[in-house]
């Protein structure tokens, strides 16, 4: 089972990640051009926030399952030493669940404000931060300090 959910976690940061850069063009798009916030802008926030938090309920399942995290909760002291083992069991779930946090603050934050140009303005700002946590922890396959596959095979 371990590893089909890891192999989903790492197919569903692909949808995390578009969803992300569509909802961020949109809202640029939105506020620097004076635009209207649709029903699709409306759709595309809910999206990202939802594929988003699907991530979040995946990848903590991995966590609980995993053998690197089981290992770093048991033996700490060696564990937060080595470099993959505490990217794994701390750095990476700690960033996620930040990047996750600053995605549902711009859904709730956004879907409050009364102009469409607060709204853009919104989104824009607070998923622009949340991603670049996120990219920032994001095992990449070009990664000089931690490295995992693009893709994983089921």
């Amino acid at each position: 089972m371990y590893a089909f959910i890891l192999a989903l976690h790492s197919l569903i940061r692909w949808f995390v990640l578009a969803s992300l850069l569509f909802a961020l063009y949109r809202a640029y798009v939105g506020w620097l051009g004076n635009k209207t916030f649709s029903k699709l802008d409306e759709r595309v926030r809910t999206i990202a926030a939802t594929v988003a938090h699907i991530q979040l309920v995946v990848g903590l399942w991995l966590y609980f399952i995993s053998p690197i995290a089981n290992y770093f909760i048991s033996h700490f002291k060696e564990a937060v030493h080595e470099r993959q083992i505490r990217f794994f069991g701390m750095e990476h779930v700690t960033m996620m669940l930040i990047g996750i946090t600053l995605i549902t603050i711009a859904s709730a934050k956004a879907k409050r404000k009364t102009t469409d140009q607060e709204k853009f303005k919104t989104i824009a700002i607070w998923l622009t931060i949340a991603l670049l946590v996120i990219l920032s922890s994001v095992p990449w396959s070009f990664s000089p300090l931690i490295s995992r596959p693009l893709f994983r095979a089921f």
